[in-house]
Formats: structure tokens, sequence, C-alpha cells
């Protein structure tokens, strides 16, 4: 299997200008005490992160085709081998690790690589699980997750920018062997981000609001579902009070479970984790933190960074704020957050798939005069 060195390489077609992601961290803003630096160049098309047990990040892709290996094996905070796990996989953007295993959602396929970490040279031909998702590209692509119930949640966007089509618009489990698949949530329109509450264990979901109804409507959503059957709106009611203009008619927006929190319109919220390190001042403990991939068809271009904001057990969020932003600079965009993933250490890798990287975000307590 091919093993790359890490060296300051960039891809054009995916870049506004093919500029190493390394000399433009000094524009991402962040909060006094942290600091961003590069954990892993030329990882194409970087989607959603995972982490092994020995320490080995997974990196799924989108246009790519393509499932990273990023491995720190000197352990400096910078990894120097990239190894590709398989390619030619159709849109394998979400990853997730269990038990020894890397799992993997390619569109209608989720794919089990078992005992992974050992065998990172040679990675053995893929379980397939399960090959009954639909086939749908359209917001076709997977986040994975394994809950504290020990089942995979696998989202399942709508085909469409809004429609109502039989199996599609839902969150849906299955247990690790690929048995006992079922939904979870319906209208759901197209969440690409899925994380469950440290100290409960109850799902949180962001979703992407549709297109078409102009610059500032509708607002993305941060969805909680601490429970099997709830219905977010899709494709009835968006952002929770917004009925749609075509599906709408006859329907109340108060018989679905509207959001904790809106967010802004086409910014593209994605990936999320709460952060359960150490390394973080203590008020950051649970906070969930967002990535904002940015928007593509905003006359205004908006997001391109990373949101914080406090969650309670009770499911009411507050303090919502920017903690990174400087991928975007005026109306040109270098880099698109996509992922991010709480590490042994307490810091914070940042999947970013416009740059082709994954970036470390650190705190030192700032020293006193």
């Amino acid at each position: 299997m091919r093993s790359l060195q890490l060296t300051a390489l960039c891809f054009g077609v995916f870049l506004v200008q093919c500029t190493p992601a390394e000399t433009r961290l000094e524009l991402i803003n962040l909060p006094p005490g942290f600091s961003i630096e590069i954990y892993a160049e030329n990882v194409e098309n970087a989607r959603q992160l995972a982490r092994g047990d020995k320490g080995t990040i997974f990196a799924g892709s989108r246009r790519a085709g393509k499932v990273w290996a990023v491995i720190d094996a000197n352990d400096d905070k910078r990894a120097e081998q990239l190894r590709l796990i398989d390619e030619n996989l159709k849109m394998p953007s979400g990853v997730e690790f269990r038990a020894g295993a890397l799992y993997v959602g390619a569109i209608s396929r989720v794919l089990r690589y078992d005992n992974i970490e050992t065998r990172l040279d040679q990675p053995p031909e893929p379980v397939v699980l399960t090959d009954v998702l639909p086939d749908k590209t359209h917001h076709g692509w997977k986040y994975l997750r394994f809950g504290p119930d020990g089942k995979l949640y696998i989202p399942i966007g709508i085909p469409c920018n809004t429609c109502a089509e039989e199996g599609f618009g839902l969150i849906r489990r299955m247990n690790p062997d690929g048995t006992g698949l079922e939904t979870y949530a319906q209208g759901v329109r197209n969440s690409v981000g899925l994380a469950f509450h440290p100290q409960n264990g109850q799902l949180w979901f962001t979703d992407n609001g549709r297109d078409r109804l102009g610059d500032d409507s509708p607002a993305d959503e941060l969805n909680h579902a601490p429970e099997r059957g709830m219905h977010f709106g899709m494709p009835y009611c968006h952002q929770g009070d917004l009925l749609d203009t075509e599906f709408g008619a006859g329907k109340n927006c108060s018989d679905y479970t509207p959001p904790v929190a809106k967010l802004d319109p086409h910014a593209a919220a994605l990936g999320l984790a709460f952060y359960t390190g150490k390394m973080f001042p203590a008020e950051y403990n649970n906070r969930l933190f967002v990535a904002q991939h940015g928007s593509w068809n905003r006359s205004a271009k908006v997001g391109y960074r990373i949101l914080v904001m406090d969650v309670g057990k009770d499911g009411k969020v507050s303090n919502k704020r920017v903690f990174a932003s400087g991928w975007l600079q005026g109306q040109e965009a270098w880099g698109r957050p996509n992922d991010v993933l709480v590490m042994a250490d307490g810091s914070l890798l940042v999947s970013d798939d416009r740059a082709n990287a994954i970036y470390r975000i650190s705190y030192s307590a700032p020293t006193k005069n």
C-alpha cells in the first residue's frame, strides 16, 4: 500500500490560490492562549476524522474517493506519514473507529476494515456490512458515529434541494455487524455531523437548511434527539418556524421538533464534537465545537470558521460564538473547515477539504507579566 511522506504540496483544483496551508495559518484568529499549526498536509479532500486506539487518525474524502491513515509515530504532534487505506470508493466521506476496526460510509455501503492499525502497510479487504442504503449521490455522502448504545448512526440526506421521498431525510442506526438497521429520526435534510453528549449520551446533530429562499433564510440547524422517533420538520417546516413554500401547505410547524439553536443560513454547519479533553481551560468542558464549511451559493460568503457554545444536560444552548476564523478573507476562501476531533492530549484537530490539510489547535496559558 502506498505510503507518503508529508511535504508541502497543494492541489490547485481545490485551492483558490495554490499556497501551502501552513503559510496561511497566521490569518487564523483564536482566543488568547490558543494556537494552530499543521498536523498533516496532502490529505486530499480531508473530510470526517476518527481516531484509532493506537493514535492513528483516519480521514475520509468526498471528491477523492480515498480513505487515509495519518500517523504521528514519534508523538511530536505533527504527522510524518500518510497511508492510503483504500481508493476508488464512492464518496467515502464518513469514517469511524471501534474495537480495532475502521468503519467507512460510501453512499449505499458501510464497510469495515478489521484490525486496521496492525495492517496499515497492507490494509485488508473490507467487510461489507450493508449495501442497502440509498445510492443517490446528492446529499448522499455519510457521517458516521457510534453511540453509547453501541450502535452505528448514519444520516441519509435527501436527494434534492427539498422534496419528500421515501427512505430519505433520516438518521438510521445499526449494530456493528450490520444487522438491526432501523430509523432513529426523521425530517432531516442533510446532516453531516453527529455527536453524543458526554454526560447523558444523547444525540446532537447539525442539519443544513434548504436553498433558494434567499441569502438569509432558512437557518442551518443544531438539533437534539434524546429519543427515537422524533421528526425535525423537513420538507414541511424549516428552522422550527418557517413553513416550506411548496410542501408546507396544510402543515403546522408546532407538529415537529424545532432546532435547539439556529445557525447561520447557508454556512453549511458540518462536523461537531463535545470537548472532553483536559488541555483547554476548565470552562470548555463539555462545550460543543461546530465546523462551518462555508456557503457556496450566497451572494456574500458566510461560514468558513468554527463555532463554540455551551450545551446543558437539559438541551439548552447558550453563549454561542466564533472560536476560530480566518479561512475566509474578504470574499476569497482559502480553506473550508469540515470536521473537528478531540485528541487524547486534549488538543483539537480540524480537517480542511479545500486546503487538503488537518490542523491541530492547542492551548497554553498566557504568560503573566
